[in-house]
């Protein structure tokens, strides 16, 4: 099973308007969205600017979220059944646009990927690793990360964009690391000891190549609502907030 590496799961609620309260994959990001009518229209541009296609699935066991994430060339969206085609049209547009957002700030470029690591080299390494260049590549399905030593380049998986900017961070320090000490042994991780989230960012990446072993009923799903939670159709219904979130009334929050 692939799991995708960036997905949004918005939790609706009722009143005069909807609102959402939104919970990103490697991260939080605090969601306020107006009626249906001052919604713009869907639209899912790809890389280059091509318009990618928008699929949406609707569920019965689905009443309180919307989900989104992107599938290869389509953008997933996941609805309850019983919302009408304005409200479909509405968070469609909502959910393809705070995917786009999010992209843009969690898949940095080669260059800026570049510049990541040369200053992490300097503040964590003494500036000993000075890669030439950094690049993601499609093509390490059962690694994060690899670096060749003689032209002091390192390439990072594409899996890990999505993931928050320090477990990132740790990956390219990995590799950095591996153009001063090769293996993994004592020297390697000594060099490594001062970055501050080194285990927790092992465990991150740990729990995730777990993860994918893992059954879903829908990619980034939420489970279906527990027996005795406040339907969304209910006026006036707020629900608790998410371990995590931030309010939906903030602007969207920045990666670790």
């Amino acid at each position: 099973m692939v799991v995708p590496s960036l997905w949004i799961n918005i939790l609706l609620f009722t009143g005069r308007s909807w609102a959402c309260n939104g919970a990103v994959s490697a991260g939080n990001v605090g969601v306020m969205a107006r009626s249906p009518a001052s919604a713009p229209p869907p639209s899912a541009p790809a890389e280059g600017g091509a318009s990618a296609p928008v699929e949406v699935r609707r569920s019965a066991r689905r009443r309180r979220t919307v989900s989104a994430y992107r599938d290869g060339g389509r953008t997933i969206v996941l609805i309850p059944a019983r919302m009408s085609r304005a409200e479909e049209r509405h968070w469609v547009a909502v959910m393809v646009q705070r995917l786009e957002q999010r992209e843009r700030r969690v898949r940095p470029s080669d260059e800026v990927l570049l510049e990541r690591a040369r200053a992490l080299s300097t503040r964590f390494l003494g500036g000993r690793a000075e890669p030439a260049s950094v690049r993601w590549v499609t093509n390490q399905s059962g690694r994060w990360g690899s670096c060749t030593v003689d032209d002091r380049s390192i390439r990072i998986s594409t899996r890990a964009q999505g993931m928050p900017a320090y477990v990132v961070d740790y990956v390219l320090l990995h590799e950095l690391a591996h153009l001063l000490v090769p293996g993994h042994g004592p020297d390697f991780w000594a060099a490594l000891a001062d970055y501050p989230r080194l285990e927790r960012a092992r465990g991150f990446l740990d729990g995730w190549t777990a993860g994918l072993a893992a059954p879903a009923d829908e990619p980034g799903a939420q489970p279906a609502d527990e027996p005795g939670a406040q339907p969304a159709d209910e006026p006036g219904a707020q629900p608790a907030d998410e371990p995590g979130a931030q309010p939906a009334a903030e602007p969207a929050s920045a990666d670790e």
